[in-house]
């Protein structure tokens, strides 16, 4: 079971007595400090990957940038790393903007996506002088033209891509509510262009998430190429992470060859390129550690932990696969087990037949690349309080998203009994 490890964030390694140390900090020291469960970020495994993905992307077409996809980890704390490592920030909604603007990054390098953007959401954005506002459909050119004011903007159309993941995250094929089929998205451009407020600076296309294959990525350039040459190409993200053993997703290198590659092929070498990692960027820098409440032996063993589908939906809504050990016993033979959830859904499943050393009461359990969408949509489901964010740096904890508390699950309730 060490070999777990190498689905943990880069630097991990087990103690003299077998503890996961993550970030230098020893997994059972964070558990006390901080309560269970807690997301834990190794803050240089994360740094790593931004300057890996700005790096890549550079050496292979000099007039680019990357920009993190937010809401993968909508997290103050995370956004400030990724504009310290020089990256912009593509959000979708105002709380997004608000936080990006929080984290001190320019306006200037922040994109706003959306297929549903409000009134005052654009005019949020337009406000603040957002550099690139992603046009999904006709409603949004009559919002920011409403504003009155000058707006950069990327229409995002359709390839009609398809990709091997979970039909719930496929973006690029025909019949996604996101973007636009190339003939709508031609006639939009047109009337884009003629707008006396509004700059056509050039394309957004994205074709899912978790796609562990390069070669979408490349075959969504050239339907995006047939509507002319711009100044600017956003070719989104998409590319997955290593959440089990099995998994084998393309490295920064392969999946920038790939697209960079149809890039120099079909687009103009003087356009800038954007790129929008969000999944990869942020999953496997984090982890999450449990504490063990119940164990129940039968035809299934369950081992219930004192978290779930509250800190983590993805296997409920996508199926996701994780794997889990028990800390202080990866090294040591398992029985397989089914690992639960405590909400009120017989779908709270975090990890469903995986071998864990005699579990027991009190044991903690972590489970790797938890960095992305857990934190996104965590929950109050069964009035769970959501759960703290610590970033873990050379031996050092910090607390950067505090657990709720009862009296922040009561504040928006406001009703008040009537009186007699």
């Amino acid at each position: 079971m060490s070999d777990l490890l190498e689905l943990f964030p880069a630097g991990s390694r087990l103690d003299a007595d077998g503890t996961l140390i993550v970030g230098g900090c020893r997994a059972d020291h964070l558990a006390a400090e901080f309560g269970t469960p807690v997301l834990v970020v190794a803050e240089q495994a994360l740094r790593a990957r931004a300057r890996e993905y700005r790096d890549e992307l550079t050496t292979r077409w000099p007039n680019s940038r990357v920009v993190f996809a937010s809401k993968a980890f909508p997290s103050t704390a995370i956004q400030r790393v990724m504009v310290e490592e020089g990256l912009g920030l593509d959000v979708a909604g105002g709380g997004e903007i608000l936080t990006a603007l929080k984290a001190g990054v320019d306006p200037a390098l922040i994109v706003l996506h959306g297929n549903a953007k409000s009134d005052e959401e654009i005019a949020l954005a337009v406000e603040h002088g957002i550099g690139l506002v992603v046009v999904d459909n006709a409603d949004d050119v009559d919002r920011l033209e409403a504003t009155g004011r000058p707006q950069d903007v990327l229409v995002r159309i359709i390839p009609g891509v398809t990709a091997d993941t979970h039909a719930h995250v496929l973006t690029g094929h025909e019949g996604s509510k996101f973007g636009l089929a190339p003939a709508d998205a031609a006639r939009l451009i047109q009337r884009i262009e003629h707008s006396p407020r509004l700059r056509m600076r050039g394309l957004h296309v994205h074709v899912g998430s978790q796609i562990l294959d390069a070669e979408p990525f490349a075959e969504s350039v050239a339907p995006v190429a047939r509507l002319g040459e711009f100044e600017i190409y956003d070719l989104g993200g998409g590319l997955g992470a290593r959440y089990t053993w099995a998994d084998k997703p393309p490295s920064v290198a392969a999946y920038l060859d790939a697209l960079i590659g149809a890039a120099k092929q079909h687009l103009p070498a003087s356009a800038e390129l954007i790129i929008e990692p969000g999944r990869s960027m942020v999953c496997t820098a984090a982890t999450t550690i449990y504490r063990v409440a119940t164990v129940k032996r039968g035809a299934i063993t369950f081992v219930a932990v004192d978290g779930g589908m509250g800190d983590n939906l993805e296997v409920a809504l996508f199926e996701q696969r994780f794997e889990a050990g028990i800390i202080g016993r990866f090294d040591e033979p398992g029985e397989t087990v089914t690992v639960v959830g405590r909400h009120c859904e017989s779908g709270d499943v975090l990890v469903d037949g995986v071998p864990l050393s005699d579990p027991k009461v009190g044991d903690l359990l972590a489970v790797p690349a938890t960095g992305a969408y857990c934190y996104t949509m965590a929950n109050n489901y069964n009035g769970n309080r959501r759960i703290p964010v610590v970033f873990a740096n050379d031996g050092v904890p910090r607390l950067v998203v505090r657990r709720e508390t009862w009296d922040d699950l009561m504040a928006r309730d406001v009703d008040q009994p009537s009186k007699p």
